[in-house]
């Protein structure tokens, strides 16, 4: 029965990782051990599972309806571990989290200490990417996510509000002015944050889009940060990113009266999973860490450098 289990396990853990020596890695064994299990189990069927190539690996049919059956029952399995765990009060076990890479590198590793503190046998696994992962699929407890949500079978719960604001370097504002509406961002360059469409990107109140002639777009905020002190282009960032930047005069928040309303951040997880006790503690502590006015938003009008943005 171990063998099998094993061998479920290794199917499910290669797709949620996107490759064996992921998967391997991810299991802490072998590759060779996890290729051997998926060839003990494809011999037992008698059926292929995954179809090979040099540059991926996919499921077969045969293999998308055994994965499918796989996870209902690991998952029904790690339900009836944790019931009889939590009769003694203690959590145990893994999270796996989607995160945002800037807010998991500015915010949640900072935050995370006190709840591993709190649980000593529960341990985290933060996977940082900025797209948009499918749960289910690549087999995450949770996802934070700053957006508005789509209708879906997602169950969210929100977490902080997140303010965004237009930054510029003071060398490039003293050399094309400041901009008293957002129309006049049309005589800079911008930088722009690739995983959003542009036009959302540079959206103002009362759906303003200005013409800004994008010159430079990165896939992470930090580096859109960057970018803007070395005075390369105005940028649109959330004020977690820019804040400390802000404040120590590296960046200027401009047409702060313009922006757009904030939005929320979330946390998300498959309607459709059973959700470990586990990870109903550690979205309860970020609702709780992040209650209230962002720390880092905070910050900034306690030194009154965007109190228009803020208030």
């Amino acid at each position: 029965m171990s063998d099998r289990f094993e061998a479920l396990q290794a199917l499910v853990t290669v797709v949620s990782e996107g490759g064996f020596s992921a998967g391997a890695k991810r299991l802490g064994i072998a590759k060779s051990a996890v290729s051997r299990r998926i060839r003990d189990l494809e011999d037992r069927l008698g059926a292929r599972l995954f179809d090979r190539t040099t540059r991926r690996i996919q499921l077969t049919e045969a293999g998308r309806a055994l994965h499918e059956r796989a996870m209902a029952l690991l998952a029904a399995l790690e339900e009836a571990e944790e019931a009889a765990s939590s009769a003694s009060g203690e959590l145990k076990g893994s999270i796996r989290v989607a995160a945002p890479v800037s807010f998991a590198v500015h915010c949640l590793a900072p935050a995370v200490g006190q709840f591993l503190e709190r649980h000593p046998d529960v341990s985290l696994s933060i996977d940082t990417d900025d797209r948009m992962v499918d749960l289910v699929r690549d087999g995450f407890d949770l996802a934070i996510r700053i957006a508005q949500l789509p209708d879906s079978s997602m169950i969210a719960r929100r977490l902080v509000i997140i303010r965004h604001a237009c930054v510029a370097s003071p060398a490039l504002l003293e050399h094309f002015g400041k901009p008293q509406k957002p129309d006049d961002l049309s005589r800079f360059p911008g930088i722009v944050y690739s995983n959003r469409e542009e036009a959302s990107y540079w959206k103002f109140a009362n759906d303003v889009v200005p013409n800004v002639k994008t010159r430079l777009d990165f896939a992470n905020g930090d580096a859109v940060r960057e970018a803007a002190i070395a005075g390369l282009g105005v940028a649109m960032l959330p004020t977690f990113i820019v804040h400390d930047a802000v404040r120590r005069g590296a960046l200027s928040i401009i047409l702060a009266k313009h922006m757009r309303p904030p939005i929320a951040m979330y946390a998300v997880h498959p309607s459709t999973r059973h959700q470990s006790a586990r990870a109903r503690a550690f979205i309860d502590f970020l609702v709780d860490k992040f209650r209230g006015e962002p720390p880092w938003d905070r910050r900034l009008l306690g030194d009154g450098t965007a109190d228009e943005l803020l208030t």
